[in-house]
């Protein structure tokens, strides 16, 4: 009965579109658009060319139409910039015209209302949450102070491969990431981590999963204004059970540590990040933070330090597997920076040139996000075209990163692009902090991730001590051949996870 419903509505609303499409195109050509597709559709304006990997359509889009294009999704102005060049325009020259993200129904609905930092239009209460999380939520203080469970954590999850290698059973990777980078995050928020498969923290790290897997979804309600009511595909309805899913645990959660900090006092717990909220809550005058935008950027926290590493760590290890010359030089850095007696610690990491060098490779042909947003809050003109008011602007950084103006043999993972000093951009100097338009995978400009810095710290210091530790075997050793397709619109994963048997090869621990 839905699908006959929605059918109807369609069609209703593609006659009405054919009435209204006259004055639309006739708006349309007053403007000087960027390039792009000649024909679109009624009511779906150009959604035929994008498939399900969307960086991969406007890739090829691009191809034809040039780094800078227009297109409509449904009625709605889209442009799409698959060029370091363009992206400065955007991102620098006109930042301050781009300085919003775009809201979905998704994002409103589970972000209490775009409450959060991710979605929060620009203006007074956004540069407030932005200096809350540069001087306090996500300070190097503060990821300082969690330094040691992050390297707890390092240590359980090695001891858990390390029983699991003596089976020499295969580990589907990916799950094993994911648990390890969400017991990072809950412990830091919340003091706490997940220790069986149906646990308060596990529980959340499924929710986390429904959550990204909403914000991909392809909702008719973005992109017809008349459906936004009528929630044809029902997301509208899961949006909904959803968020009252993580808003009951978001406030027992804080309930707790609110009981906790009455009962023993503010001196005598070691703080996490839910206390840093409270206190915030709590704080009188300009420092004030609202109880909803607190759970939203706790639900910040979860999404992007749960789903962003794991998935930058298996591209990592993959491409790896795949490439064991720059496995072999990553070890052999490993053992000369660090020795062969102990494990190897965040503390090494500003010395392991070649790791680092492993990491930023991979994030250039694998961002883990593939396609980040802004949105025009005026008018404006970019490289001679005409931007409308509020048009969704999409940076395919997965384009940018393979772009061959910028990167040698592109589609080739070869580190040591990052380390030599004599070419005549010297690419030894380019960070992933977004002062380089091309390599952004953690954006630029205003609207960048915040958590950048705790996100390195997790890819790095994992990845090494994998490497440290264990060698790895795929297809039961008859080669080294990884299947690197893709799949995922918000996060960037491996389309069929990696599995491997690992073999241990150091065992920093004086007993298993």
């Amino acid at each position: 009965m839905l699908d006959t419903q929605g059918y109807l509505v369609l069609f209703l609303l593609w006659f009405i579109s054919i009435i209204l499409i006259k004055s639309f195109v006739t708006r349309s050509q007053s403007l000087k658009l960027p390039p792009g597709p000649p024909i679109s559709l009624p009511l779906l304006g150009h959604v035929p060319y994008l498939g399900s990997l969307l960086h991969q359509a406007l890739y090829k889009l691009s191809l034809r139409y040039g780094p800078l294009i227009h297109i409509l999704i449904g009625s709605k102005h889209v442009v799409v910039v698959s060029s370091a060049e363009m992206a400065k325009q955007i991102l620098k020259t006109n930042e301050e015209s781009f300085c919003n993200r775009p809201t979905m129904i998704a994002s409103e609905s589970l972000t209490y209302g775009a409450a959060d930092y991710f979605f929060v239009p620009y203006g007074t209460y956004w540069r407030f949450l932005k200096k809350l999380c540069m001087t306090e939520l996500l300070s190097g203080k503060t990821l300082e102070h969690f330094v040691g469970i992050r390297e707890d954590e390092v240590e359980a999850f090695l001891r858990n491969i390390l029983e699991i290698s003596t089976t020499g059973k295969a580990i589907q990777m990916r799950q094993e990431f994911m648990r390890h980078t969400n017991n990072i995050i809950s412990r830091m928020t919340m003091g706490k981590k997940s220790l069986k498969n149906d646990d308060e923290v596990a529980t959340v790290r499924k929710l986390i999963r429904e959550v990204g897997e909403l914000f991909g979804a392809f909702n008719l309600g973005d992109i017809i204004g008349f459906m936004r009511p009528l929630d044809v595909q029902g997301y509208g309805k899961k949006n909904r059970e959803t968020h009252h899913k993580l808003d009951v645990m978001m406030e027992k959660f804080f309930k707790e540590h609110e009981d906790a900090r009455s009962k023993s006092g503010d001196s005598e717990r070691k703080k996490d990040l839910f206390d840093i909220l409270l206190n915030l809550i709590e704080a009188d005058g300009d420092n004030k933070l609202t109880r909803e935008s607190a759970k939203a950027f706790a639900l910040d926290m979860f999404i992007a330090g749960t789903n962003a590493p794991a998935s930058a760590i298996e591209w990592s290890l993959a491409e790896l597997i795949r490439n064991p010359h720059a496995l072999k030089k990553t070890r052999e850095e490993i053992d000369f920076v660090v020795g062969k007696d102990r494990l190897v610690k965040e503390s090494d990491i500003p010395n392991l040139h070649y790791l680092q060098a492993v990491v930023k490779e991979t994030l250039r042909l694998h961002p883990t996000g593939p396609i980040f947003a802004r949105e025009a809050i005026r008018s404006c003109q970019v490289e001679g075209y005409d931007i409308p008011q509020y048009s969704k602007i999409l940076i395919n950084a997965w384009a940018i990163g393979r772009d061959p103006n910028h990167w040698d043999n592109a589609l080739e993972f070869r580190p040591e692009r990052f380390l030599e000093t004599e070419e005549e951009h010297e690419k030894s100097k380019i960070d992933l902090r977004g002062q380089y338009y091309q390599l952004l995978p953690f954006g630029s400009g205003r609207r960048s991730c915040p958590g950048s810095s705790l996100a390195l710290l997790v890819i790095q210091g994992m990845l090494a001590s994998l490497i440290q530790c264990f060698d790895w075997v795929v297809n039961d050793g008859k080669n080294n051949e990884v299947d690197m397709s893709e799949e995922g619109r918000v996060t960037l994963f491996m389309a069929k996870p990696l599995k491997c048997k690992p073999v241990t090869r150091f065992v920093p621990f004086s007993s298993v």
